[in-house]
């Protein structure tokens, strides 16, 4: 038997601790002002269409039932208030143009201003990230793949960005094909992962995601049928369930890692934390928005 040379495994631990410390490096510019800026000068409403538009573009004039689909957690009906209407105001062409315009500006504001063309923690880790997305494929990654038929941009800035969101989405495909094998709705995704005490707070997650207290009462009632949920927390059997989520999706979110290796990956946690903390302390994100824990 002719052996196979075979990358060495990495830590789920490790690849779970370099994709949150990327994250804000792309999720930082839904709440930048530099986004409505730039969207809305290309013709978009401000708000939510900016949002719906600005990330469903790499996929081309895409109707509501894609953008929710892909999306997943958003209330259908929001989407739609949105959704075509948005390629009417804007093409998808114009609105990739404006929203790297506005990447770049937010993201070398948030960095440290116009000093950032000289950090050498950007390109180092935009090398690296590169790398790291050559072991990314596109099946059963819509959203992924639109992103990646995107050319790669020659500012460094901008390469970081690119290869941040490729990640981040390509992530973000394989975390939907977990909820769906896990038997989670995009509400009920939604709701658990509130519980969970990571990510939006219940107040921000139903107002941006767009879900009536009906709709939001209603998935409560079925994940307590369910046994996932109880007097407003996750059970014991929620817990399990997202915690096998968060493990399946690292599963499948490790390949760039492999590729990498550990020492690798290690530096892209590293060069990350550095910079997202950075994001942070510069007030990336609003207050009252993100939970605590």
């Amino acid at each position: 038997m002719v052996s196979v040379d075979r990358p060495a495994p990495v830590d789920l631990r490790l690849v779970s601790r370099a994709h949150r410390r990327l994250d804000p490096l792309h999720s930082h510019v839904y709440f930048a002002p530099e986004t409505d800026e730039h969207l809305v000068a290309a013709g978009l409403r401000p708000g939510r269409m900016v949002y719906f538009a600005g990330r469903a573009a790499p996929m081309g004039a895409v109707g509501p039932g894609a953008v929710t689909a892909t999306f997943y957690n958003f209330a259908p009906s929001i989407v739609a208030r949105h959704i075509p209407r948005a390629w009417t105001l804007a093409s998808p062409e114009q609105v990739l143009a404006a929203r790297a315009a506005a990447a770049r500006a937010s993201l070398t504001r948030l960095l440290g201003g116009q000093e950032v063309a000289a950090d050498p923690e950007v390109p180092e880790l935009a090398e690296l990230l590169r790398e790291a997305t050559t072991a990314l494929t596109p099946e059963g990654r819509p959203l992924y793949a639109g992103h990646a038929d995107l050319p790669w941009p020659e500012e460094p800035v901008l390469q970081l960005w690119h290869a941040v969101s490729l990640l981040r989405e390509h992530r973000g495909d394989g975390h939907v094909a977990s909820l769906l094998r896990h038997g989670l709705s995009g509400v009920e995704a939604l709701i658990t992962h509130t519980l969970s005490g990571r990510g939006f707070t219940q107040q921000a997650a139903q107002a941006t995601r767009g879900w009536s207290d009906e709709e939001w009462a209603a998935a409560v009632d079925r994940l307590t049928a369910r046994g996932l949920v109880a007097d407003g927390a996750l059970t014991d059997a929620g817990q399990q369930l997202r915690a096998a989520v968060e493990q399946e999706t690292d599963e499948l979110s490790a390949a760039p890692f492999v590729h990498l290796g550990t020492d690798r990956t290690e530096r892209v946690a590293e060069l990350a934390g550095l910079l997202s903390s950075r994001l942070v302390a510069n007030g990336a994100f609003p207050v009252g928005v993100l939970a605590a824990g």
